[in-house]
């Protein structure tokens, strides 16, 4: 991968996770409420859902910025996109043939999160491990 391929994915993966996060919280948060009610979360929880998983997108965009300690930072994005995509799948499985793909797409992000996890973290290219 050239540098400058590597770093577009870089930065396209880390604006996702702070875009995410920061729409989730001020901008479509009445979507994410209502993805929770339906699995009967409401009140408090759903407000610590809601923030907690917003506030985490924004840490790992920044993180991946940041470029420190990237090998953890790539296993907690897989992480949270597996858990992300088991809960959504379990709270409604009609996400998946969405017409806007919201689980479909995590398929390919884990793939591109997995490549640079091999560039930085397995062969490490930029000594960023």
């Amino acid at each position: 991968m050239s540098s400058a391929m590597y770093l577009a994915a870089k930065i396209s993966l880390s604006f996702m996770w702070i875009f995410t996060g920061i729409t989730s919280t001020f901008f479509a948060q009445e979507i994410g409420y209502e993805v929770l009610a339906n699995s009967g979360i409401e009140g408090t929880l759903a407000d610590i859902s809601i923030w907690s998983g917003s506030i985490l997108d924004v840490i790992i965009g920044v993180w991946l910025l940041i470029g420190k300690k990237l090998k953890p930072c790539y296993w907690v994005q897989m992480l949270v996109i597996l858990t992300y995509t088991l809960l959504l799948t379990v709270i409604d499985a009609s996400f998946w043939i969405h017409p806007f793909g919201p689980l479909t797409k995590n398929i390919p992000l884990l793939v591109m999160i997995y490549c640079l996890f091999r560039i930085d973290c397995v062969r490490p290219m930029h000594n960023q491990t």
